[in-house]
């Protein structure tokens, strides 16, 4: 049923639902709660140049610009409370290519439509063209979608995850 849920959100984000909270599922909801509280670091309910500096310090990036934290904040329209901010995570998904296009984009990589690619391939893609991506990149890749024992790639489960936040569950 997801991909009927997804359609739905489509829609609604072309314009629908004035309420940011109808976009996501409660548990995303929770998700974003949770991060946003970790992110507000001095509890006041606000997310400020301040509270990114300090999340951003306990992530080991210690030497931030001013102007790149003045950037995030200026993404919002006012001050970031956690409706803003869920709002602000609804229009960056609201951007997303929708699930049946990026397996499409997959497909032509997987000729003999197995539904997996080979690691190796893969990260050589990766890493060679494009916006190339970096070694931590790769390791967090391997560490959030690893390849089965054969060393295949299950690109529609990556697909899922890209357009829903969360992994499929087998069925």
């Amino acid at each position: 049923m997801a991909p009927k849920k997804a359609k739905k959100r489509q829609q609604q984000g072309e314009g629908g639902s004035s309420n940011v909270f109808s976009m996501f599922e409660q548990s995303q909801i929770q998700e974003y709660k949770e991060a946003f509280t970790i992110i507000d670091q001095n509890r006041d309910g606000i997310i400020s140049k301040d509270d990114l500096r300090d999340v951003l310090a306990t992530m080991g990036q210690l030497n931030v610009k001013n102007e790149e934290l003045e950037a995030m904040v200026k993404e919002a329209s006012g001050p970031i409370n956690f409706t803003v901010f869920l709002t602000m995570f609804g229009e960056k998904l609201k951007g997303a290519d929708p699930e049946d296009v990026i397996v499409s984009a997959f497909k032509v990589l997987d000729p003999e439509a197995t539904g997996f690619i080979k690691k190796e391939f893969l990260e050589e893609l990766l890493t060679t063209q494009c916006d190339r991506f970096t070694a931590e990149e790769m390791t967090n890749l391997w560490a959030a979608f690893p390849p089965d024992v054969a060393g295949n790639v299950d690109y529609k489960n990556i697909c899922y995850v890209i357009t829903h936040g969360e992994e499929k569950e087998d069925e």
